[in-house]
């Protein structure tokens, strides 16, 4: 058995070295190579050649040139591409605020208007109060009377407008009255706000007339017994509309003028 594997052995070594090159080959391969076409200077001009975009390599003026151009243009490109934007973000947010001012001046015409009608209602139960106090008994009342006399002194602030003017505020203080660019539009919104101020002007002038005499007053003659009453006609409708309904109704609902000291 010994002897059979020897030989296996031998022959495995004469393989690798026939695969192994001996130096007398590696010898002739560098001669071969000496002795080719690619010489030496060749080698050093591939090697000193440099490409137009090396970094040692010299541009013409006109490189620079092109280079110049193309870089204004991008930069002036962008110029422009930004201004149109701005251009088209300003014409969407005036869009937008003049939508919001528009809805909040027409809510605000809508409550005037209702307001107007209102007052000039006060004013002629006005009128009927004085014609009937000023000749008239005050101890058998008419059915008119106390809904004309709860109209004029007690539901005050049924007849007060308050003018809403948040968006136009909004955009007084953040500068964005700037879109809207006609003078005339311009003018209009400073003839709201002095309109709004002489509003709330006349609002707190009211209030202090009704603070003092007319709550003081209500105090000591009002029946407010009466109103309870007339509250349980209906638990849905808006005081003005209640007092119509009371007046429309065949129900009467008893009432006096209290006098002083009781």
């Amino acid at each position: 058995m010994e002897e059979e594997e020897i030989p296996k052995q031998n022959a495995k070594e004469d393989e690798i070295n026939e695969n192994i090159s001996p130096p007398e080959s590696i010898a002739q391969t560098e001669k071969e190579f000496e002795t080719s076409d690619i010489t030496t200077s060749d080698i050093q001009n591939m090697e000193v050649h440099k490409h137009p975009n090396h970094v040692t390599h010299k541009k013409k003026w006109t490189e620079y040139l092109l280079e110049f151009f193309m870089l204004f243009l991008a930069v002036f490109l962008g110029f422009i591409a930004e201004n149109i934007r701005e251009t088209n973000v300003e014409h969407e947010r005036e869009k937008e605020y003049a939508g919001e001012l528009y809805k909040e001046l027409y809510a605000d015409s809508i409550a005037f208007s209702k307001k107007i009608n209102a007052r000039l209602g006060k004013e002629r139960d006005c009128d009927y109060l004085y014609s009937y106090v000023k000749d008239s008994s005050l101890t058998d009342l008419p059915k008119k009377f106390y809904p004309a006399y709860t109209k004029v002194f007690y539901l005050i602030n049924s007849f007060t407008f308050e003018p809403k003017d948040g968006v136009l505020s909004q955009l007084k203080s953040s500068g964005s009255l700037r879109y809207f660019k006609d003078p005339e539009l311009q003018k209009l919104f400073g003839d709201i706000s002095v309109a709004i101020n002489n509003v709330r002007y006349r609002n707190e002038q009211e209030y202090q007339f009704f603070a003092n005499p007319i709550k003081p007053f209500m105090l000591e003659h009002y029946d407010f017994k009466w109103v309870d009453d007339v509250r349980k006609l209906s638990q849905d409708a808006y005081y003005l509309d209640l007092l119509d309904l009371y007046l429309e109704s065949d129900t009467l609902i008893k009432q006096h003028f209290k006098p002083a000291n009781i």
